[in-house]
């Protein structure tokens, strides 16, 4: 009966600790710890029965080398199992995505929704399920975009040949103004990049200060809007993928132009 009451103590110890730690650490929930939890309460168990079969007369020595021989066994036929506990491990003590994270990991992406001893389970942005192994997600790279403090942009507006050399002084004049309008982004440069093969490319730089990509998609929207806006106001023309083909007549020596798009 003391055996009994004291598993009990020490598994109501071991709960309370993993519940204070839950809560004193915002970072650290509940359910990422519930393995860890489970298996902590199952090792006490195991101790404590052990240890109760001693003290009743029964050789414990036997069942502890037959449990060492066997756990061998184990280790070897469950190599990837015990690769994914391990992994499940280098997850809760280093840390390098929580529950609610967006990480991107090879070609698998999706938003942290349960880690679990063997698997981790991600929700895609289309909404389906990824059961990802522990050991898949520690053994690459891992693109945490939660923890992303800002984001560096970079977007290229595409004027079209035949606008006159004062417009094109004002288009970057006109990315910095739209930019700068926002908050949320932080203005780098805007320059005249290149000629391209059927436009006059322009490269807009500038960081958001935030990690949402939603307020980023948004933010963006506007600027797009803005700009097509001063553009019109401006009577500058957005370049459109074009051919031109020179047709010269056999005869009379004439030539035409055709023009596709």
């Amino acid at each position: 009966v003391f055996s009994l009451m004291t598993i009990r103590f020490v598994v109501t110890v071991v709960d309370a600790f993993f519940r204070r730690a839950s809560g004193s650490e915002g970072t650290l929930d509940m359910s990422r710890l519930k393995p860890l939890r489970s298996f902590s309460i199952f090792v006490v168990w195991i101790a404590g029965l052990l240890f109760l079969l001693d003290n009743l007369g029964f050789d414990i020595t036997a069942v502890i080398a037959a449990l060492g021989i066997g756990g061998i066994a184990v280790a070897l036929a469950a190599q990837a199992i015990l690769g994914d506990l391990f992994g499940y491990f280098v997850i809760l003590f280093d840390r390098p995505f929580e529950i609610g994270d967006f990480v991107v990991s090879g070609d698998i992406k999706g938003s942290v929704e349960k880690i679990g001893i063997k698997t981790t389970r991600l929700r895609s942005a289309v909404g389906e399920q990824i059961t990802v192994s522990n050991s898949d997600l520690t053994s690459g790279k891992i693109h945490n975009y939660k923890r992303m403090e800002s984001r560096r942009i970079v977007f290229h507006v595409r004027v079209a040949y035949g606008t006159s050399a004062e417009k094109l002084r004002l288009v970057p004049a006109i990315l910095e103004e739209v930019v700068r309008a926002e908050e949320m982004a932080a203005f780098d440069r805007a320059h005249f990049a290149s000629y391209g093969e059927w436009n006059l490319s322009f490269e807009v730089v500038y960081k958001v200060i935030t990690a949402d990509y939603a307020l980023y998609m948004d933010m963006q929207q506007r600027m797009n809007l803005a700009i097509y806006e001063r553009f019109q106001a401006e009577g500058i023309e957005f370049a459109i993928p074009a051919q031109i083909v020179k047709l010269e007549g056999s005869g009379s020596g004439a030539s035409h132009e055709v023009v596709s798009s």
